[in-house]
């Protein structure tokens, strides 16, 4: 039974922590969907998306009022569109179609995002993966709530090195279409290595071929929660910290699990998951940065962060995952720069660099996020980032990504400014020495011995 005091605690935590219920997404499959005439499948999907979506915002705005939880965001993830539109797309253009008529589906039910231009092409790739590929900056460009991702990697194949270069080509032309908007593209453009099915999160959100025909999915944040409770433990050792994350990760993620059932029940679709992540925002005392450093650091990237980040991390999902039917996604702490004010911080204090936030992804849930880049990075320097994330999941068997913008006509030292909770970031140096001979090598990065599991 629910006390009192637990239910005053919440709300303490609803009003004065920013806990918030991040997203309800809801994944749709749109295989059933495909057709080989262009006009009929984009009628398909269109019909079907508006159909089973469109209640969604309702009921998510009508939760919110019911328990007075926060509820961010209604979006919507589907099928991977390089599957569902290769018997009828014939060149980018065809694809971009398909992502004019997601884009007006998104605008008709009231979500802000829908996730699933995507293309998964660890191994390989087919020529409708290549089209949808070519067809991002376009689509980007023309659209307003479409989010696009790629997974070029996994531990059970390895790294696709030919996909690796033309992202990093990609990610500069999709710069460059959307440059009137401080190359805004970008932040709806995420490639990753081993892409869960059931993410929650935007950009890099789909609904894997092997999910059900429509599922419930959401994602609960809380650093500012967490950031209070560890006020109390300051100066106490490991274990009384870690203790401490546990108990405010498992409330947190009830909230989640209640709004989820009941987001379940109200729209008639089967729960899928909860989605553990700690995920900040450009608010004051929402930020994961500012976690790490009640936990001890002067700022973060100061040795010691990416221990602290490792051991964040794991009570995280070690106090969450008792509080939820089932968990997934990505689960843990994004440490996006733009859009954590503490992270900002420490890039303009010096201490944060890209290679420090690199080491720190080796043990965090996604990767390099939201990260802003001078416009006249080469596409092989960004395939290089790309492939050093992707090597650090594939061998570590989590889940990486990039995320950079590289911002046309600005360089190290400015600021970028995207508003909402994609916030602000300054532009961060990337290092001037060229890899453009390894990326050129094309073929396969192999899988490790340890993928080797039959």
């Amino acid at each position: 039974m629910i006390n009192i005091f637990e239910v005053n605690e919440t709300n303490k935590m609803i009003e004065q922590e920013n806990l918030d219920v991040r997203t309800i997404t809801m994944g749709i499959s749109l295989l059933d969907c495909i057709d080989p005439d262009l006009d009929r499948l984009n009628e398909k999907i269109y019909e079907k998306i508006t159909t089973k979506a469109r209640n969604l915002v309702e009921a998510g705005d009508r939760i919110a009022t019911e328990y007075g939880i926060p509820i961010v965001n209604k979006r919507i993830s589907v099928t991977p569109i390089a599957i569902i539109g290769a018997s009828a797309c014939k060149c980018a253009g065809d694809f971009a179609a398909i992502a004019k008529t997601l884009d007006r589906a998104a605008k008709e039910v009231g979500v802000n995002f829908l996730g699933g231009y995507s293309a998964l092409v660890s191994k390989g790739m087919t020529p409708a993966e290549e089209l949808l590929i070519e067809s991002i900056p376009q689509a980007m460009a023309e659209t307003e709530r479409v989010c696009s991702s790629v997974n070029v990697g996994s531990t059970r194949t390895g790294i696709n090195m030919d996909a690796v270069r033309l992202m990093g080509e990609t990610i500069v032309q999709t710069a460059k279409a959307t440059r009137d908007q401080d190359s805004l593209g970008c932040a709806k453009l995420v490639v990753f290595c081993n892409a869960p099915d059931d993410n929650p999160f935007m950009a890099g959100a789909f609904h894997g071929v092997t999910e059900g025909d429509c599922i419930i999915n959401v994602g609960v944040s809380g650093p500012g929660v967490v950031k209070t409770a560890l006020k109390k433990v300051r100066g106490k050792d490991f274990e009384t910290l870690c203790e401490m994350i546990k108990r405010t990760a498992f409330k947190v993620t009830r909230v989640g699990q209640l709004v989820a059932l009941e987001a379940s029940k109200a729209l008639g679709v089967p729960f899928g998951i909860v989605d553990l992540s700690l995920a900040p925002t450009p608010a004051i005392g929402d930020s994961v940065a500012e976690i790490l450093e009640e936990i001890g650091l002067e700022r973060v990237g100061a040795p010691g962060t990416t221990a602290a980040l490792a051991l964040l991390n794991d009570q995280v999902k070690k106090g969450g995952v008792m509080a939820a039917e089932a968990v997934g996604g990505l689960s843990g702490a994004f440490i996006p720069v733009s859009e954590d004010q503490g992270m900002i911080d420490a890039v303009n204090a010096g201490s944060l660099t890209l290679e420090k936030l690199e080491a720190m992804t080796c043990v965090c849930s996604v990767g390099l996020d939201m990260i802003a880049i001078p416009g006249d990075t080469s596409p092989s320097t960004i395939a290089g980032i790309i492939a050093d994330e992707a090597a650090i999941g594939m061998i570590n068997q989590k889940t990486t990504a990039v995320r950079l913008i590289p911002v046309i006509g600005k360089g190290v030292g400015e600021v970028v400014e995207f508003g909402g909770l994609l916030g602000y970031a300054p532009i961060m140096p990337v290092n001037s020495f060229s890899c453009e001979a390894f990326v050129a090598r094309g073929g396969q990065i192999p899988a490790p011995i340890h993928s080797f599991k039959n």
